[in-house]
């Protein structure tokens, strides 16, 4: 029997706002009780090698680009869609990414999380800094690598991964928290990598790492959804 899972519901949703015009903002705020394994929109030839038949999770393809992502859990995830010639997209492809990202760093903090959106010019920096350690860019995996505008902590470590997708109807922002550490090792096994499960757990951090104790998903969805409706309700 096929598994279901909220993360097939997301890409449903995506790819159906993305297939006519978009008049308006619209986003959701996504949680999952169980793993699934999606991937990027350029991944496509790692999804058809993906040994399905030894999971015991979901494999998906999404609308998005960028690396692989292990939902579950221990994610919490938005879903946006905005017009074309919104505000938010007005500055360029990675420019578009700033708003979004600075809104989930505003949110953490609200909650206690220490977290600061990464602006473009502090990318090649904080990637040399985490490759001296010896955690080089895993660029196959979300949370392998950085793109301008995701939040990371203190240290550099990527809290909240984005992407997105640019359609003729609108674009589509995508952007995953980890509330607690992920099972990197389920990820990385899954797509012939065990090698690197603890690189990627060196590179990442979680609100329940920085805080020092637990984060309800509930909680994070909950600062997120509230300041996504003020923030783009009327814009």
């Amino acid at each position: 029997m096929p598994i279901a899972s909220i993360a097939a519901q997301e890409q449903a949703w995506n790819r159906q706002q993305l297939e006519q015009p978009v008049a308006a903002p619209l986003w959701r705020v996504w949680t999952y009780e169980q793993p699934a394994l999606v991937l990027g929109c350029s991944q496509r030839a790692l999804y058809e090698r993906v040994p399905r038949s030894a999971l015991s999770m979901e494999v998906l393809l999404r609308e998005s680009g960028g690396g692989a992502v292990l939902t579950g859990p221990w994610l919490v995830s938005v879903s946006l869609v905005l017009p074309l010639g919104h505000a938010w997209l007005g500055q360029g492809l990675l420019e578009s990414y700033r708003h979004l990202g600075q809104l989930h760093a505003d949110a953490l903090a609200e909650l206690g999380v220490v977290a600061m959106a990464l602006p473009p010019l502090q990318i090649a920096g904080t990637q040399a800094a985490l490759a001296a350690r010896g955690l080089p860019v895993l660029d196959w995996a979300c949370f392998g690598s950085l793109s301008p505008w995701e939040v990371v902590d203190a240290e550099g470590r990527k809290l909240v991964g984005l992407a997105q997708r640019r359609r003729q109807h609108g674009v589509l922002l995508v952007a995953g928290t980890l509330v607690t550490e992920p099972d990197w090792g389920l990820l990385c096994d899954a797509l012939g990598r065990p090698d690197t499960a603890t690189q990627l757990r060196q590179r990442t951090a979680s609100c329940a790492c920085l805080l020092g104790g637990t984060l309800p998903s509930g909680k994070l969805a909950t600062a997120l959804s509230r300041r996504l409706a003020h923030a783009l309700t009327d814009a």
